[in-house]
């Protein structure tokens, strides 16, 4: 090989990266010129191997000395064995199991006796019993190709990572492009062990995980928790990964596979996560040394990755620090804590028979009275039983090896709950991770839980790529008053009610600039016209939310929207069918978005809803149906639902993540948490997104810009405006307090110590003479109020601190006499209605009905410039979007580069093609063509491959003999014209013997392969005339004609060429373009969509040529009951309630259970309840008596909770439950889907069974046929 030049990829990138690895402790091996066999360049025995297998088994007899050679030889095999036809990823993840944990072996000793080890082949705790080798240049075959790899580093000969580079002039992203992606399918054994991969240019260095697309690598900001760099970031990114105690950590402990609806994925650790995690441990050692319990606050924005941090930081502690461990995560929302528990289980750290998802107060003592390694709780089961008489949270448990994580940790932490919890665990050490700073008036999270011990905030987290960009837009609707006495009006309605202070409170808020104004049938529908051209002309076509200031709110722009939908909907197709056809594409796919778009309202339940809002005019029903019989958040969240448009005003602002959601349309008054919880939604990383867009039509700016010069600030500390208290000082003050309210009590003759500790009548009895006595003089009622205020406001500020717990019950005390004295104060409640309808005909008065201006979109206006949120308060950074004429632009250029790939498939000469619109893309993304030139050029490459497609008409062949030919004739030799045409005939005639040797599977079969490629060579070296093809020609000829074939034609029985796929046509330019390769739901074509909506039996077709015909879960309600109970279907009167006894039953609360289990073990299947066996609708009024809250809301609950104490979270999670509406009755249909894994259920009887489906019933199985029955079934499946 020869020495690399000067500014070549090898001299400026390679050479000094392997370098600095030797500088790093590891062998460099330059393995181009590479000799094989045990004593070779690496050690391996053909060029197939990817683990070094002689230096493997040397490291396994090093570091298990004790272990027989057989054993050992048995686990090198269990590292290195074909795992080709598993799923990737699990094949990845058996190997770094294998690695992380040993191998686990059995054997009988030379006593005859049983002995165990566990093989270990990498040493985690002295990285110095490791061989580390740094190989460049290793040469690696797959089945039909060979690849040379830039650099792999191996350690104990396991190759954990792959580095690939590009010389600096081009991007690290091509790296990736050209060569990973490559790699993956051309040599896919090598990714088998891998831990992680970097690509570089030298100043561009980016880390990711073995088989992550390109959107989720990242930087390598830093090396080390002091914020140490290299000189360029290749430097820093191998420093900061490839140290070999880095590395090692890396692969141990921030490595994690969870569970995805798509399938199992892979994620390593970012820089900031593995530094946060690690300096938590520190800080975790740190502290418990001292007998200190605050461990610290964890604070990484939202949206980066701060669950599996918890993840991270809990399973190195577990690993790594000796002790049982418990940890007890707590949130303070449902929807964070089912998300949490989620991602624990769905990455294998909770065992999947364990049911550690706390479902009541009582079921949360059981855990902690047990030893789970987690447990998961919201803070409100912290709660006294007041069935059993507590008056203070009793010790559920006194151990030291408690954590207690809290998510969110705000606010809902400072509360009686909390305290009880802290009394509940009084030995046990807390952490908070948050994704919001510690702010003014919230320095009561660090009292708790200590100071940061890791900080990653909005700007860090955009800068490195974690999160993507925001941007913000002000279009708020400017509102001109045309009764210039409105506010003069407004008071004296508000005087004239005779308004008592609170009232007065009430109604302005009702009615102030935050809502009245603003929810004006007039401002929402200019907002909806708006809202609709914007989300419509939008470049990026993700989801977007609109947030509205309440439920009404939402409702009714639902409803504005919907007509402003259809009014652009008719004006934009006047103006394509106005336009030469031409011009039409964009306005085209602006119509079909619009066509094939969904919007759903998506608001929590509440009491007498429907009647609250039929008072405004709105209808709720419709919407309540589809929240309740649609998984709307599943939907929401995949990118490819038609539901694109979601209308909210609190849910789904936290513990909801869809990271297609690009735009927000913010019409809520917001601050500090809500704000930024809100605006992360737009926020997460996704495939083609550049950024997030924030629309503020009500005016956040203010707030967005205080809350950023918080989220945003480059030290930790700032915006934190106040000094922290010490504790302290608030125990010392709490007492004075409420000294001082016990002496001005006794001033007036009342024991408070007494009415303190009394209990039922003689409580009452008391408190009814302190408060006549308390009400005998004005000033002294005054102050007690006053100091009452006083008291609270120490107290909360105390909470949840353990030296709270002394003065719980004379606070509450004090509290009970000042809510009596306060309620016999309180005037008789204003008819705040009857006043509603004086200023709303007030408004109509005084609010012009065509005044509400939007000026970004009204006619001849400027708009103002878009801001990138990431920028404010720090570089004052402005960008603006770009118009119509460039996302026209980039969508000619995304269709003719996939023109021209489809080309390039079908003839590899044709790449050419692919490369120079790539690099006409790069130059104009460089700023190096204006958007007219690049649009001139895209115009012309579109020509030049329309004259290429059409090429072969010309040359009289078909497009499978044209790549041959031009295989044979580019770009060399020179032919006359008649050797030209033996080339054709000899492509035509090598074509025609070819198709009988390409049967199934020919490429495995080494003895077909070899065959094929024979065959090549006989028949060209007979037909091709020998002058123009001396023998390196001809060699090289061969080889490229056979790497097409193995390329083009599959091994069951495919070809590029194959004409039976649906093919969708696109037009660029007028010409119309049939696109090669498997269809996307994306690219099918407006006919074959529409012909789904319309055509039945062209549904019924596909359905069954998919093999979805007849399965339950895709039938209608009505299909299911107009037929009979089968293997896959099954109803149920009731679900707690025997009909024959007219009594409540736990055999019918069983057979529920039964039902479901049956499914899970069996091909799953549907269960109707509220249908008798008759097909008799019968409903769930019965069952509603035995729930609360008595409707359908309350019973999917109890049922949701009921399946998990008999089956467990993870079975139920298989399950969805909703209740529909059939025959004006409410029934539940229970779809659920076949378990992975077998489940026992138990019922009422306190057994565990196991139930499967027989024809159209549930059976127990008998225990002896148990296990073949599993071993039948889960194999097979």
């Amino acid at each position: 090989m020869n020495p690399p030049g000067r500014y070549s990829e090898a001299g400026l990138v390679e050479e000094p990266a392997l370098e600095l690895l030797a500088e790093l402790g590891w062998e460099v091996v330059n393995a181009f010129s590479e000799t094989f066999g045990s004593g070779g360049t690496l050690g391996r025995d053909s060029i197939h191997e990817v683990v070094l297998v002689h230096r493997l088994r040397y490291a396994i007899r090093l570091l298990n000395p004790e272990v027989p050679d057989h054993i050992r030889e048995e686990a090198l095999q269990a590292v290195t064995k074909d795992r080709s036809v598993m799923d990737r990823v699990r094949a990845n993840r058996e190997v770094h199991d294998l690695m992380r944990d040993g191998y686990r072996a059995e054997w009988t000793d030379d006593g005859g006796d049983k002995a165990f080890a566990t093989v270990r082949f990498i040493d985690f705790l002295d990285s110095t019993k490791n061989d580390w080798l740094a190989a460049s240049q290793v040469w690696v075959a797959g089945d039909l190709h060979r690849r040379r790899t830039d650099v792999l580093l191996f350690v104990n000969g396991i190759p954990l990572v792959s580095l690939e580079f590009k010389e600096p002039n081009r991007p690290a992203n091509a790296a990736f492009d050209e060569n990973i992606t490559d790699y993956r399918d051309t040599i896919p054994q090598l990714f088998v062990p891998n831990g992680f991969v970097i690509c570089s240019n030298g100043s561009e260095a980016k880390v990711g995980s073995t088989y992550a697309p390109w959107e989720f690598f990242g930087d390598w900001k830093v090396i080390d928790a002091e914020g140490g760099r290299g000189v360029i970031a290749l430097e820093t990114a191998i420093r900061g990964t490839c140290s070999h105690d880095r590395l090692l950590d890396l692969v141990e402990n921030f490595t994690a596979f969870i569970e995805r609806p798509g399938g199992l994925i892979k994620v390593v650790a970012r820089n900031h996560q593995l530094l946060g995690v690690n300096a938590a441990i520190e800080n975790l050692l740190r502290v418990r040394a001292s007998g200190e319990k605050r461990l610290g606050v964890f604070w990484h924005t939202q949206g980066s990755g701060k669950s599996l941090s918890m993840l991270w930081f809990t399973q190195k502690v577990l690993r790594r620090i000796p002790g049982a461990w418990t940890f007890v995560m707590v949130t303070d929302r449902t929807e964070l804590d089912v998300q949490l528990h989620g991602e624990f289980a769905d990455a294998g750290a909770i065992p999947a028979e364990a049911q550690v998802h706390a479902t009541s107060a009582a079921h949360l003592r059981e855990l902690l009275a047990a030893d789970h390694r987690y447990m998961f709780t919201l803070i409100h089961k912290f709660r006294l039983d007041a069935k059993a008489g507590e008056t203070t949270m009793p010790v559920l448990s006194d151990r030291s090896d408690v954590i207690v994580i809290t998510d969110e940790a705000h606010r809902s932490q400072y509360d009686t709950l909390a305290l009880n919890m802290r009394q509940a665990l009084p030995n046990a050490a807390f952490m908070g991770f948050t994704g919001t700073p510690l702010i003014a008036g919230e320095e009561l999270t660090r009292q708790q839980f200590g100071d940061y011990v890791s900080v990653y905030n909005f700007r860090d987290a955009i800068e490195d790529g974690s999160t993507v960009p925001l941007y913000y837009e002000n279009r708020i609707p400017e509102l001109q008053l045309v009764n210039e006495d409105f506010s003069d009006e407004l008071t004296a309605l508000l005087e004239d009610a005779e308004l008592d202070e609170d009232a007065e409170g009430q109604l302005a808020r009702r009615f102030g600039r935050e809502y009245t104004l603003l929810t004006r049938p007039e401002r929402l529908r200019t907002i909806a016209r708006d809202l609709v051209r914007h989300f419509v002309g939008r470049g990026f076509t993700g989801k977007a939310m609109y947030v509205g200031v309440d439920k009404a709110a939402a409702v009714r722009m639902y409803d504005y929207v919907a007509e402003a939908w259809a009014e652009h909907r008719a004006e934009l197709q006047a103006e394509h069918d106005a336009l030469p056809e031409l011009e039409r594409p964009w306005l085209a796919s602006r119509l079909a978005l619009m066509d094939s778009s969904d919007m759903a309202v998506v608001v929590s339940q509440g009491q007498n809803e429907i009647a609250h809002l039929e008072r405004q005019g709105l209808d709720i029903k419709p919407h309540r149906k589809r929240m309740n019989e649609e998984d709307l958040a599943e939907k929401f969240k995949a990118a490819d639902d038609p539901l694109r448009i979601v209308f909210v005003c609190a849910m789904w602002m936290t513990g909801f993540d869809a990271p297609s959601v690009s735009t927000i349309y913010l019409d809520r008054p917001m601050r500090n948490h809500t704000l930024m919880q809100t605006i992360a939604r737009a926020n997460r990383v996704f495939p083609e997104k550049d950024n997030g867009l924030i629309v503020d039509y009500i005016g956040v700016f203010r707030n967005l810009e205080k809350a950023l010069a918080i989220y945003g600030a480059a030290n930790a500390e700032a915006g934190v405006d106040s000094p922290i208290q010490h504790v302290d000082a608030l125990v010392v003050a709490l007492g004075e307090a409420i000294d001082q309210v016990i002496q001005l009590c006794s001033t007036a003759g009342v024991d408070l110590p007494a009415l303190r500790d009394a209990t039922g009548f003689a409580h009452i009895a008391l408190r009814d003479a302190a408060v006549e006595a308390l009400l005998a003089d004005e000033e002294q009622r005054a102050a007690f109020l006053a100091a009452a205020r006083h008291v609270r406001k120490l107290f909360k500020a105390l909470l949840p601190d353990p030296a709270a717990a002394a003065q719980q019950h004379t606070v509450a005390a004090i509290r009970v006499l000042a809510e009596r004295l306060l309620d016999l104060a309180r005037p008789p409640a204003a008819d705040l209605d009857a006043i509603a309808d004086a200023v709303d005909e007030l408004l109509d008065r005084s609010v012009g009905a065509e005044e509400y201006v939007i000026r970004a979109a009204a006619e001849g206006s400027e708009p103002d410039p878009l801001i990138d949120l990431s920028q404010i308060d720090f570089d004052a950074l402005a960008a603006q979007f770009a118009g119509r004429k460039r996302a026209e632009t980039d969508r000619l250029a995304a269709l003719l580069r996939q023109r021209a790939v489809a080309a390039a498939t079908r003839n590899p000469t044709r790449y050419d093609l692919v490369e120079r619109i790539g690099e006409l893309i790069a130059n104009y993304n460089a700023g190096s063509l204006n958007i007219d030139e690049y649009l001139r050029r895209l115009i012309e490459l579109s020509q030049s491959l329309t004259e290429e497609e059409q090429r072969a008409v010309t040359e009289g062949l078909t497009e499978e003999e044209l790549a041959i030919f031009d295989l044979l004739t580019k770009p060399e030799p020179v032919l006359t014209d008649a050797e030209r045409e033996l080339v054709k005939a000899s492509a035509k005639r090598l074509l025609v013997h070819l198709h009988d040797k390409l049967v199934l599977d020919w490429r495995r079969k080494a003895a077909t392969a070899a065959d094929v490629r024979s065959s090549i060579r006989r028949l060209l070296d007979a037909d091709l005339p020998a002058d123009p093809y001396p023998p390196e020609v001809f060699d090289a000829k061969v080889q490229a004609v056979f790497d097409h074939v193995a390329t083009a034609y599959g091994d069951d029985g495919h070809c590029v060429y194959d004409g039976t796929a649906v093919e969708p046509v696109t037009h660029v330019g007028g010409v119309a373009v049939v696109p090669a390769g498997p269809v996307t739901a994306a690219a099918l074509t407006d006919e074959v969509v529409e012909q789904l909506r319309t055509d039945a039996e062209f549904v019924a077709l596909v359905a069954e040529k998919l093999g979805l015909t007849g399965k339950p879960e895709l039938r209608t309600i009505e299909e299911l009951i107009d037929n009979d109970e089968d293997y896959a279907v099954e109803f149920k009167s009731t679900a707690r309630w025997d009909l024959r006894e007219d009594q409540p039953s736990k055999l019918m609360e069983d057979a529920i259970v039964k039902t479901v289990a049956a499914f899970l073990n069996t091909d799953g299947g549907t269960l109707l309840i509220g249908i008798g066996p008759d097909r008799s609708v019968v409903g769930l009024a019965h069952d509603y008596e035995r729930v609360k809250p008595n409707n359908g809301d309350g019973f999917v609950n109890w049922l949701t909770t009921h399946l998990i104490n008999a089956l467990g979270h993870t079975p139920v999670t298989r399950t969805r439950a909703r209740i529909v509406v059939h025959a004006d009755a409410e029934i539940c249909r229970v779809d659920v889907a076949a378990s992975p894994t077998p489940v026992r259920a138990r019922t009422s009887k306190e057994e565990l069974v196991f139930y499967v489906r027989l024809n159209n019933s549930t059976r127990a199985l008998p225990e002896a046929e148990i296990e073949p029955y599993c071993a039948e079934h889960w194999s097979a499946s």
